[in-house]
């Protein structure tokens, strides 16, 4: 039973990890802003074909640097054309914005590329066959973890203790007050999209070492079920967003172990509606109050 098991749970393990890596840049961005950057699945996908082509004339240990700079580049032009201008605005003004640079990146995809799916290149260790008792998997199963526990904690302690850390932490209790005490807002906030691109860009390396096909709408799956997982483990919060992603991503091959692979997908937006209903703050959310 349990030889049976293993390699799904190998699996959810990993896929946890790259959910989280894509939460993170969810759970930053709404800590301060209290926004949901729609287009956060999008520039993940933009780091797969980032990779695919700079791997087709690069080697992996200039490539791999390259589309971490060019994932973050990206995400803070999306700050500075789309939400700065907006900083002012209603909630919803920037929300309708982000949908609509997720579509504008979207549409860019497919148009520079054709719409046909590319495939991933194999970067050199991760796609490599290892092999756990009875289980045959890849190196990045077990990376992947790795990876993420190590960002994961670095991310906390420079929140928890660096200059920029803290002013982080002061802009998502009280914008306006920061503002007042001299903190730069926008160089804070274009930080917080800067650490979550980079994120979104690891994650897509070790999520398309698994998932080889690279289409324009391939981030939008694993975007929302990061969301879901920001959102389940408590958005806002960090560690939460690592949990709550890898609870769904070995939930859901559980469900693909017992045959159900059709309702995999369904079970993380149900349980997004259970989470909403019983604990609407999420796993470790704090409890907010609104001010008269």
């Amino acid at each position: 039973m349990f030889d049976t098991l293993l390699p799904y749970l190998l699996a959810g393990i990993s896929v946890g990890g790259q959910y989280a890596l894509i939460a993170v840049g969810y759970t930053l961005v709404y800590g301060i802003l209290r926004l949901i950057n729609f287009a956060h699945g999008d520039i993940f996908t933009a780091a797969g074909f980032f990779m695919v082509y700079l791997a087709a004339a690069l080697p992996p240990a200039l490539a791999v640097p390259l589309v971490i700079i060019l994932t973050v580049i990206l995400g803070f032009t999306v700050e500075r054309v789309a939400y700065k201008p907006l900083r002012t605005a209603p909630r919803m003004s920037i929300m309708i914005s982000a949908i609509g640079v997720s579509y504008l990146l979207q549409n860019l995809m497919w148009y520079l590329t054709g719409g046909l799916a590319r495939q991933y290149p194999v970067l050199p260790g991760l796609g490599d066959s290892i092999q756990i008792g009875s289980a045959s998997t890849k190196v990045v199963t077990l990376v992947t973890p790795v990876v993420t526990v190590i960002l994961v904690v670095a991310l906390v302690l420079l929140i928890k203790r660096t200059k920029i850390g803290m002013a982080m932490r002061a802009v998502s209790v009280d914008f306006e007050t920061a503002q007042l005490m001299g903190i730069k807002i926008n160089n804070v906030i274009s930080v917080t999209f800067i650490i979550g691109s980079a994120m979104a860009a690891i994650g897509s390396m070790l999520y398309f070492t698994n998932y080889t096909a690279v289409t324009p709408t391939i981030g939008a799956m694993p975007g929302l079920k990061a969301f879901v997982a920001a959102v389940f483990g408590g958005i806002g919060s960090i560690p939460g967003a690592m949990i709550g992603a890898l609870i769904i991503g070995i939930c859901e091959n559980l469900i693909k172990a017992a045959g159900l692979t059709m309702f995999s997908d369904a079970f993380t937006f149900a349980l997004l509606i259970v989470v909403l209903l019983v604990r609407p703050t999420g796993l470790f959310g704090e409890k907010t109050r609104e001010k008269v």
